[in-house]
């Protein structure tokens, strides 16, 4: 199992799980709603996450992400694909991909539940991980 840390303050963590080169089960820690607002990709239909990850990927690559929010004890299960890379060395940004939420009931629900704990911070110009 490979481990990662985001960087700064710690509050992200991630775990890739998966047999091959390319990450099929990725675990996700958001402790932050700043960290939250910056990984969240309101541009991509459907709704988007970007993963801090050194793992390759393939655009279209299926992916299942498991996001646990703040301190909330239920995990959310994302279902999606590879929408998005961040090479390694690209400047002022951090390595990763974004995944867009799978078209059915859990992914909207992915979706509603990461936009109401943004809430009013949808509408920031502060930059993210993607733009």
């Amino acid at each position: 199992m490979e481990q990662a840390t985001r960087k700064p303050e710690g509050s992200t963590t991630l775990s890739d799980v998966g047999t091959g080169p390319r990450p099929s089960v990725i675990q996700l820690s958001i402790r932050e709603k700043a960290a939250l607002y910056a990984a969240y990709m309101s541009f991509v239909e459907g709704g988007g996450l970007f993963v801090p990850t050194t793992r390759p990927a393939q655009l279209g690559d299926e992916v299942y992400a498991i996001l646990t929010l703040m301190d909330e004890p239920a995990k959310v299960p994302i279902p999606g694909r590879v929408c998005w890379i961040t090479p390694a060395g690209v400047p002022g940004r951090q390595q990763g991909i974004g995944i867009q939420f799978a078209r059915n009931e859990t992914g909207e629900q992915a979706r509603i539940k990461i936009e109401n704990l943004i809430g009013n911070a949808l509408k920031s110009a502060r930059p993210t991980h993607t733009l």
